[in-house]
């Protein structure tokens, strides 16, 4: 097996790339399956980060061993995935109990949803890269340098992509500025 680091000019082929995988497929699974307790989810994170390492192996440093490359990026794949779920169960949570609430008349239950609407439309029209990093930024509660790392830019470009996303949905939402707000404080303990 190769190894990959700072100083070697060799990346994995497809006879040691399949032989890694074999080696720590299993292992990294149950280690998946420990941290986010849904062996379905687990196996998920576990194809994603084989499948990164291998589209990335050219451009790989690994310092330590691979072993322990790998139980790291497992590692830190499924804190993200339980973050993110953290953060779809609340969306769902608010979106639900916005939507059913026995206190709220038909006007306002129609108002959160043209608000929802009027949100994804805005969303929709933001660029991609723009889109993607708000997303992960706001929804994903990930960190500029985390998004930065993750898709392979520098801080500054996901500053001004973050920017430039808010300035064209406060734009977008102008309209809906004071609903949001009342919504907003109204469904504060959600938001938490």
């Amino acid at each position: 097996m190769k190894t990959i680091s700072a100083s070697s000019d060799h990346y994995l082929d497809d006879a040691d790339f399949e032989s890694l995988f074999r080696l720590h497929y299993k292992a990294l699974l149950a280690y998946a399956t420990v941290i986010v307790k849904d062996e379905d989810d687990a196996e998920e994170i576990v194809q994603q980060l084989f499948l990164k390492f291998w589209e990335r192996r050219a451009q790989l440093s690994v310092q330590t061993s691979l072993k322990a490359y790998l139980y790291k990026c497992v590692y830190h794949d499924s804190l993200n995935y339980l973050k993110h779920q953290k953060v779809k169960t609340k969306y769902q949570d608010f979106t639900h109990h916005g939507m059913d609430s026995a206190y709220h008349t038909a006007a306002d239950r129609l108002e959160l949803t043209e608000l929802q609407q009027q949100i994804n439309l805005a969303l929709n029209d933001l660029p991609e890269q723009c889109r993607t990093i708000f997303q992960m930024s706001r929804f994903e509660e990930l960190k500029y340098r985390e998004i930065a790392e993750e898709l392979g830019l520098s801080t500054k470009t996901i500053e001004n992509q973050m920017g430039k996303a808010l300035r064209i949905m406060r734009i977008k939402l102008a309209d809906f500025l004071i609903l949001l707000l009342s919504c907003l404080m109204y469904y504060k303990d959600f938001l938490k």
